[in-house]
């Protein structure tokens, strides 16, 4: 296909495709000699040598977007309802109503931050929840100086958690009756590693920490844990990758391909565990909240309504009846969900406008699971077993959220 006739993304998108490539130049300057360390598998030299022909490719696809590709990009951000559509049924696997799931997005905003205000009051009665938030940063009941007893301190909850739920809400097998947590030095959020297939890797969960020996705030971590360990990503793609009897290699290692499915789960286990009541400090719960549930919220409201253009809703508080661009949805991040540093919220719009639909896959796939065990509850009456519901659930393997409706629903899952 000639390029002209193809539909690349907005220029705005190339442009932080660009921006990002230098942000940090020289990636390939001299850096120090420094010998191998002892069981080194790739020398130091083969490194450097990889990274240098990185930084020179990297700069060609720079120049290429920025002189090919950004002349021919359209200079509208919104990409409308039809193409937006496909990116929905790419990464979710979901029929939507974009208008009805556009209100109902806000709807869940409203909730979860009355939820905050409810929660903040029972740490701090009559003060705002921005300066409760700033409050708990500071407390030393919730902190831990250095990474080292941080990492223990993670790996004691992991340990307890996956203590109290095997056996009650779920049935762990052997392998996955331990998670592998450890600190990197650096900066980013906490992420996942499955267990490899001969499971001579555990599942990992990785902590990054730009100042490792500083004190670290802890009154965010176990919602995030809950959602990246047990019972969340942990348990699913752990329990996925040991599956060799219902599930082929492809089915096994396909989850990136559904992050409505993945990702829907990790939102839907902490969920499950403020049901269960594992947020009873409220601290705790308001860490979830804030840090996981908020900004998932403000995903879908954002997500659909940059490329739909929709108007913002009356009653919001927020620029009442303007239709969204990325200004707006960077002050919205900003101000209305309490989200920095600027470097982070530049990337957030960048995604949502260069990969429609991606963003929304947490909120949306929390939605059906959720949806899904209620009807499930409903079919089985007083039968309903929640651990027989997650077991089967989780069995399934991932795929697209129609389609785990439809399986988790079944009535001969009943039997």
């Amino acid at each position: 296909m000639a390029m002209s006739s193809c539909c690349p993304p907005p220029v705005q998108w190339w442009t932080s495709v660009v921006r990002a490539r230098t942000r940090e130049p020289g990636l390939s300057k001299p850096r120090p000699t420094r010998r191998d360390p002892p069981g080194a598998r790739v020398p130091r030299a083969a490194l450097d040598r990889a990274v240098a022909a990185a930084d020179v490719a990297l700069t060609r696809f720079a120049g290429y977007l920025t002189k090919k590709l950004a002349p021919l990009a359209p200079e509208l951000d919104a990409l409308g309802e039809d193409r937006y559509q496909l990116g929905v049924r790419e990464f979710l696997g979901i029929q939507l109503d974009l208008q009805e799931t556009y209100a109902w997005g806000w709807e869940e905003l409203a909730r979860i931050q009355r939820d905050m205000v409810e929660a903040a009051a029972r740490i701090a009665p009559g003060e705002p929840v921005p300066t409760v938030l700033a409050t708990l940063d500071e407390d030393p009941r919730y902190q831990i100086k250095g990474a080292a007893a941080f990492r223990d301190w993670l790996q004691e909850l992991a340990d307890g958690t996956i203590a109290d739920i095997d056996g009650t809400h779920f049935t762990l097998p052997a392998p996955l009756r331990r998670i592998d947590c450890r600190i990197s030095v650096s900066e980013g959020p906490a992420v996942y590693l499955a267990p490899s297939e001969d499971l001579s890797r555990p599942g990992t969960i990785w902590w990054t920490r730009a100042a490792p020996d500083g004190l670290i705030p802890t009154w965010t971590v176990p919602g995030t844990m809950f959602h990246e360990g047990a019972p969340g990503h942990h348990l699913q793609l752990g329990t996925t990758a040991l599956n060799t009897t219902t599930l082929n290699r492809f089915q096994r290692l396909a989850f990136e391909l559904h992050p409505g499915h993945c990702e829907g789960w990790g939102l839907y286990a902490e969920r499950l565990m403020d049901e269960l009541g594992y947020f009873a400090d409220p601290a705790h719960r308001l860490g979830m909240l804030a840090t996981g549930q908020l900004l998932r919220a403000a995903r879908i409201v954002l997500d659909i309504g940059l490329h739909l253009r929709l108007p913002i809703p009356k009653g919001t508080g927020f620029h009442e009846g303007e239709r969204w661009t990325p200004e707006l949805g960077r002050t919205f991040l900003t101000e209305h969900c309490g989200l920095g540093p600027a470097g982070f919220v530049d990337f957030e719009i960048d995604r949502y406008l260069g990969r429609p639909g991606q963003a929304i896959a947490s909120k949306l796939g929390e939605k059906v699971w959720l949806e899904s065990r209620e009807a499930a509850r409903r079919r089985d009456g007083t039968d309903f077993d929640l651990k027989q519901f997650h077991q089967q659930a989780l069995n399934l393997g991932p795929m697209g959220l129609d389609l785990l409706h439809t399986e988790l629903t079944r009535a001969d899952r009943a039997d």
